[in-house]
């Protein structure tokens, strides 16, 4: 089974808004056997839509739509649908009640007629209520495609593709079972990969994919199928994971679809009942961000200090003015020593510290762009790595904050 995204949309085509709306529906679409095909992104134009909806029907069995559902006049998506369809507006009464309630319980403004006017629906459609917001989704079908309007609103698109889209999908369609397994690797390069795999991978079964996902510091080898049985699916993608597992185990951190490296290194601190808080510098938070990005991240997390300029690890953190006078902002020593004040401060049993030049000007530091120190602070014992990242700023970030998680997580296993 063959589907297609169509975002809707000026604010994606001049770079406004970044569309992860796509990439959530493929992803839910995929876990239930349905193939994307193509994604597009077109413009708020009557002629444009039109003619990608026709398109898109020439191609694929399910079309799924977001965008254009607002109560303004730039939004004209539902009157596109009534012209591809054939089809006139109707008034939803159930859809009316559920605006009104909205207004009433949570808007501070009063209920206009623009807002009521998105109760209009083709007729033709079945409606898919929308809990968090006033467009409602619409399901349509013309000939053998099913279409499937949703809001561009993401939490809204979300929620009807979970609890309208995906089961009606499920009930109403006989689809194959697609398989990915995504194995994580860190700390080798892409084709210094390929060349340790290469013999296994040219005997890789033809119905078993590899593709390679580089990603600053890190390299994700995901293994795709698809068939009608899935057990023995999964046993056939097992079994070639363990034989890769024996040529760079030393390099695998896990498998992404079951536990990406935060949940492992979450999973390992709260088992043990152990915490972690991170001293950040030129990454700026985005450890910590990555870590809070779940709930109950506070049973392991306890907090970080973004300790970007130098007065803010002295004043903040508590490092030695006389020790990064000595040794630089950007060294070893300030590395360990502000990972040991962080772990102090919010008494810890690990911590992170990175401090570092990511460019592109060497700020309060001599060192070279690209520079970085990276600090683990473990119950036992606190040490510092140096690398060169390279000179391009987000770059430098990317592979500090992949190679911390690799380090961490390491450090963690070591200690069990």
């Amino acid at each position: 089974m063959n589907a297609e995204i169509i975002t809707i949309g000026d604010e994606i085509l001049i770079g406004q808004i970044i569309d992860t709306n796509s990439a959530f529906i493929a992803k839910e679409l995929n876990k239930i056997g349905v193939s994307i095909h193509q994604i597009t992104s077109v413009e708020d134009e009557w002629n444009h839509i039109l003619t990608t909806l026709s398109d898109a029907q020439k191609r694929a069995d399910i079309v799924i739509i977001t965008g254009g559902l607002g109560p303004t006049k730039d939004d004209i998506t539902k009157k596109c649908l009534c012209e591809f369809f054939n089809d006139t507006l109707i008034k939803d009464e159930a859809v009316l009640a559920h605006i009104e309630e909205l207004f009433k319980k949570y808007i501070d403004t009063p209920i206009s007629d623009l807002n009521r006017l998105q109760a209009m629906v083709p007729s033709k459609c079945e409606v898919l209520m929308n809990r968090y917001g006033t467009a409602p989704g619409m399901w349509l079908k013309k000939e053998d495609t099913i279409f499937i309007s949703l809001p561009g609103v993401p939490y809204e698109m979300k929620a009807l593709m979970q609890d309208e889209v995906i089961p009606r999908i499920m009930d109403r369609f006989k689809r194959p079972f697609i398989l990915h397994k995504t194995v994580l690797t860190f700390g080798m390069g892409e084709s210094a990969i390929a060349e340790k795999i290469e013999s296994w991978e040219e005997a890789l079964p033809a119905h078993i994919r590899l593709a390679y996902l580089p990603n600053l510091g890190k390299v994700r080898l995901r293994l795709s199928t698809k068939g009608s049985d899935p057990i023995n699916m999964e046993k056939e993608v097992n079994d070639q994971i363990k034989s890769l597992s024996q040529i760079i185990g030393d390099i695998i951190k896990g498998i992404e679809e079951e536990d990406p490296i935060e949940v492992q290194i979450r999973n390992l601190l709260t088992a043990n009942d152990a915490s972690l808080a991170t001293a950040e510098s030129f990454t700026g938070g985005r450890l910590a961000a990555i870590f809070t990005g779940y709930p109950g991240s506070s049973a392991f997390f306890k907090g970080s200090v973004v300790a970007y300029a130098t007065e803010a690890k002295v004043n903040i953190l508590g490092v030695s003015p006389e020790l990064i006078e000595k040794y630089s902002v950007v060294s070893n020593e300030v590395a360990c020593e502000m990972a040991k004040k962080v772990k102090a401060l919010y008494q810890t049993d690990y911590a992170i510290a990175t401090t570092g030049n990511a460019g592109p000007d060497k700020g309060d530091s001599d060192a070279e762009v690209g520079t970085v120190f990276l600090a683990i602070a473990t119950p036992q014992r606190v040490f510092a790595r140096e690398f060169n990242f390279g000179n391009h700023r987000d770059k430098v970030v990317g592979k500090a904050v992949n190679k911390c998680m690799e380090m961490i997580l390491d450090e963690i296993y070591s200690q069990k």
